[in-house]
């Protein structure tokens, strides 16, 4: 099965990009995976590959249960190159007590998180009989980090050696990454922590930190942020951060700022592409499975991005190998395949678009989008978003999926990604103006 430009689930579940590495001339995105039904349940690992982060072709599951670390589920982690081999980290998750109506869901959240390698030659033969193996045992004491919160292994080469961080929380449940060195990546030094706040989050999920530009850079995705009212409680950020090999220690900045402002986009993972540019990728979380609940399929990943940084902002940009995929000018959105379209325009004070019934706006300095027409009711999550202030101009560029729109700001200095559904075919707005329509 092959997706153009947005990448969906082959079939039932996904969500957390898992291992997203460009290796030996392919890009491969892992990402968590429940292959029987459109719902959350015992992970396994699917697996994609694209020569040009635009055609993606599944692969057959990467990672499934086998081991007595990881039998109630694969859960997420990265991927590094070392001497041509491709390692792979991730958590494997025990649950100690299983819910006896669904085994594939926990019981009375008794469980137990371990860090497991395996490795590969090609990218596509894993072992998961033969050649896994746990690198980090449970965490027993409370100190240092917990026991079933401690997850999501990233792992990057530093001057000497390497070095991988974990998300995890504290005793009295304050998000905290817990900081290990290897010399061999096999073998795990716990060696530091890092935290700050409360108001950062409940537990930090997915960390993921690079350097651009000689800045370091920390994402994540902390839980419960937000008063979970109208917008799910855990989302994605960014904050300005300094890791120092000498004392492995991690400086992170005085303010985090969100990745996406459509609230929907979560547990970003990054890598470096061909050119040696910072890329980055995330799930879009949806509410309800496309199709039915049976046979349906639920989760997809927001295009590339390319992360830069200007004054202290974090920019994130579609790549241009995605942006210069849409030549094709169609007459009106009817034209265009399930890869969608592409549609760039300035917006004036009080001017609007309706793309099939989802609305963009300019009101003062801010982008407005309102998905109210084309989403489920009362479903928890938020129908109305807008970015901050902008200060380089009011364009925006965005790209229409029957299942995913991105709007990008000033290209990339904001970004609102929303989920819709019933999307329409029409595009109205609020004063005559020629709307260029791109396909693939």
């Amino acid at each position: 099965m092959t997706h153009t430009i947005h990448l969906k689930a082959p079939s039932n579940w996904i969500n957390d990009p898992n291992g997203f590495i460009y290796y030996k001339g392919l890009y491969h995105l892992f990402y968590q995976h429940f292959p029987y039904e459109p719902r959350w349940g015992r992970m396994h690992w699917g697996h994609a590959v694209s020569k040009d982060l635009v055609h993606w072709e599944h692969q057959k599951i990467a990672l499934f249960p086998s081991k007595y670390d990881d039998r109630s589920g694969c859960y997420s982690g990265s991927a590094v190159e070392y001497q041509g081999k491709l390692y792979l980290y991730y958590t494997g998750m025990n649950y100690l007590e299983e819910n006896p109506e669904d085994i594939n869901l926990c019981y009375n959240n008794h469980s137990a998180a371990a860090q497991m390698m395996v490795t590969s030659e090609d990218g596509f033969r894993i072992d998961n009989i033969r050649d896994k193996r746990r690198v980090i045992p449970p965490i027993e004491d409370p100190e240092v980090g917990d026991k079933k919160d401690t997850r999501d292994p990233k792992v990057w080469r530093g001057k000497d050696g390497w070095y991988m961080v974990l998300g995890s929380r504290t005793p009295d449940h304050q998000g905290k990454l817990l900081i290990y060195r290897s010399r061999d990546l096999e073998n795990w030094e716990f060696v530091n922590s890092a935290g700050k706040d409360r108001s950062w989050g409940t537990m930090w999920e997915c960390p993921d930190y690079f350097q651009v530009g000689g800045q370091g850079i920390l994402m994540m995705s902390p839980m419960g942020i937000l008063d979970g009212g109208v917008n799910a409680p855990n989302q994605s950020v960014w904050a300005l951060a300094d890791f120092h090999e000498e004392t492995c220690s991690m400086e992170i900045g005085d303010s985090y700022y969100f990745f996406d402002h459509g609230l929907d986009l979560y547990a970003p993972q990054s890598t470096l592409d061909q050119e040696g540019r910072r890329i980055i990728t995330a799930w879009a979380r949806m509410p309800e499975p496309v199709g039915d609940s049976q046979s349906g399929w639920s989760g997809m990943f927001c295009v590339p991005r390319v992360v830069e940084v200007k004054e202290g902002h974090v920019y994130f940009r579609p790549h241009p190998y995605v942006k210069r995929a849409f030549t094709r000018k169609l007459e009106s959105p009817r034209q265009a395949g399930e890869e969608g379209y592409r549609v760039e325009l300035d917006l004036e004070d009080g001017d609007w678009i309706d793309i099939g019934g989802y609305v963009i706006s300019r009101q003062g300095k801010k982008i407005r989008t309102d998905r109210t027409k084309v989403y489920p009711e009362g479903r928890g999550y938020g129908t109305a978003f807008e970015t901050p202030p902008l200060r380089e101009g009011f364009h925006v560029d965005i790209y229409v999926d029957p299942n995913l729109i991105e709007v990008y700001a000033n290209d990339g200095e904001y970004v609102i990604s929303n989920v819709v559904y019933g999307l329409g075919k029409e595009i109205r707005a609020n004063r005559d103006r020629e709307i260029e329509v791109l396909g693939v």
